[in-house]
């Protein structure tokens, strides 16, 4: 037994000391390494959503709202200054970042005003076929919308008791032609008149028989626009049968915005498309500019005349038209609409301050005026800078990760100077009681798309619609007109839809003005709220109106129901 516990006392005293060789020195070893790297001591990675900052988990995963994979929150990079930030390249890749050099290096199509029409037929071109006499129409050989008539062709058969007696006057007439040469001249004048050809003419007096029912022929060659009277109808001496368009030239008329007039000059150079020929791109010049203002749309007419003798152009066929401003200056600089953010207060941009390290920093920018898809900037921005034009709302996500200036986080702004970096919004007291209720019928509009149905939003928008018309827009600045008539125009082409996704995309562009157009407001006695779907709008963004903090979005409905946050208060 002495002999047992010597050879187990052995072994323990062998175990300790292995333990203390094995375990005490990789111990020694991790705290020495902690010793020479402390920087790399492991810290707490949080997981984010790119499309919603506000998810934050311990843990990678989907994103509870939209099903995305989370990516690792950014942490403060050093050497930056102290409103820039940066963003990994995963994240820039999963939104889609795009960014385009501003100014004078800027792409020829920030340069250009696009304008949107429709082919029209060339009124120079139109011709009226009447009748020349009193009478009834027996039949009528051309009797629809969009026939070929040529000169000399048989346009309908006419019963005429007036036509009936100066056939018998013509033929007493001709029997008395040697003896009263002055009144076979009068008859047959009269009936010249009433364009009888001489054939007609001769035939009468040759056969000296007359015609009960007398033939009407086109004088003209062309397409029949409107057929005018039918068969059976009585119709008296210049009252139109039919009216005829020469499609051989047509129309392409434009509606060109107010704060777009002064860019536009007759004998410009206009670029025009088709959806009907996507590829095919014809130039031409404006030939007239309607010098009258329509005071419902503000918009005014721009025509140019296109040679259509092969019938490519259908009237009533939509068209674009791409006019080069005529004023160019380098003080302003204009940049896409997607490449701001709204605030109603402040106008915000993000530039990209290195161009090869995804470093960024917004920006305040002053807005003079917006010509289609762009804006231009007065103040804000130099030639040059590298600006998002795409994905700037997860930029501006990723600014708030980051607690640096957002577009919600004011931070180290200048309240004295505030005023100079926005675009007051305006309206007097009188146009608010009378704008006000109209959005008692938008937001019921905003919920049926949130139930995604259609009819209901059809509905609500033509009530939207009727009292906005009501409206006394004329103490509006230049501004608040242009937003109240695009939210006007919105509101008309919903009513128009039955699709729900065309809906819901002019329901974007609604929100745009109308949201911008309350944030002059100063006379509510409800709080509304301004929410924004950073997935709407193909991931653009969108924002909408709502009198609840919990988000109901209209833009997906049942799809993604909570998807947005609450971005401004309106009090």
């Amino acid at each position: 037994m002495n002999k047992n516990g010597i050879y187990i006392g052995i072994a323990l005293i062998i175990g300790l000391l292995a333990g203390y060789f094995i375990f005490g020195t990789n111990n020694a070893s991790v705290q020495q390494e902690k010793q020479n790297h402390p920087q790399e001591e492991i810290t707490k990675v949080m997981w984010t959503c790119s499309m919603h900052p506000q998810i934050m988990q311990e843990e990678p995963g989907d994103c509870p709202i939209c099903g995305m994979d989370l990516i690792p929150a950014e942490t403060s990079a050093e050497g930056l200054a102290a409103d820039q930030f940066k963003m990994t390249e995963n994240a820039m890749a999963l939104a889609n970042i795009q960014t385009t050099i501003v100014g004078e290096n800027q792409s020829d199509s920030q340069n250009i005003i696009t304008l949107s029409g429709k082919i029209n037929e060339n009124e120079e071109k139109n011709a009226i076929q009447a009748s020349y006499f009193n009478g009834r129409i027996e039949k009528l050989s051309i009797n629809y919308k969009g026939q070929e008539v040529k000169k000399g062709q048989k346009l309908a058969t006419i019963y005429s008791p007036d036509l009936i007696a100066a056939q018998q006057e013509l033929i007493t007439a001709s029997s008395l032609k040697e003896s009263q040469p002055q009144l076979y001249r009068a008859v047959r004048n009269k009936l010249k008149l009433w364009k009888l050809s001489e054939k007609q003419i001769k035939a009468i007096e040759s056969s000296s028989r007359i015609q009960e029912k007398f033939p009407v022929y086109a004088t003209v060659s062309g397409t029949v626009a409107e057929v005018m009277s039918a068969e059976g109808d009585y119709i008296k001496q210049g009252q139109p049968i039919l009216k005829v368009s020469n499609l051989t030239t047509v129309w392409a008329e434009f509606d060109g915005y107010e704060n777009q007039i002064s860019q536009l000059k007759k004998g410009q150079k206009i670029t025009i498309s088709t959806n009907a020929y996507p590829n095919k791109q014809i130039e031409t010049t404006i030939s007239f500019i309607d010098p009258i203002l329509n005071t419902n749309s503000r918009t005014t007419t721009i025509r140019a005349v296109l040679n259509n003798k092969d019938q490519m152009f259908k009237p009533g066929m939509f068209v674009v038209g791409k006019v080069t401003r005529t004023e160019t200056t380098t003080k302003n600089i204009i940049v896409p609409s997607s490449a701001v953010l709204w605030t109603g207060k402040r106008s915000v941009v993000y530039v990209k301050t290195d161009p090869n390290t995804p470093i960024f920093e917004m920006r305040e920018v002053v807005l003079e005026n917006t010509t289609g898809d762009t804006y231009t900037i007065l103040n804000g921005l130099n030639n040059g800078d590298e600006i998002v034009t795409n994905g700037v709302f997860t930029v501006d996500a990723a600014a708030q990760l980051q607690g640096k200036k957002s577009m919600m986080n004011k931070k180290g702004e200048d309240i004295v100077k505030r005023h100079e970096n926005h675009v007051d919004i305006t309206v007097s007291k009188s146009f608010q009681q009378e704008f006000l209720p109209a959005l008692v019928p938008y937001l019921k509009m905003k919920d049926a798309l949130i139930q995604s149905d259609n009819k209901q939003v059809t509905v609500f928008a033509k009530t939207m619609l009727a009292i906005l018309k009501k409206s006394n827009a004329s103490d509006l600045g230049k501004m608040e007109k242009e937003l109240f008539i695009k939210s006007w125009d919105m509101l008309e082409n919903i009513t128009k839809k039955e699709a729900l996704e065309d809906q819901r995309a002019y329901f974007v562009t609604l929100n745009e003005n109308i949201v911008k157009l309350i944030s002059g407001f100063n006379n509510l006695e409800t709080t509304f709220y301004i929410q924004k779907c950073p997935m709407a709008n193909t991931n653009k963004g969108a924002v909408w109106i709502s009198t609840e903090k919990e988000i109901r979005n209209p833009y997906f409905g049942e799809a993604m129901l909570t998807c947005g946050s609450v971005i401004d208060t309106i009090n």
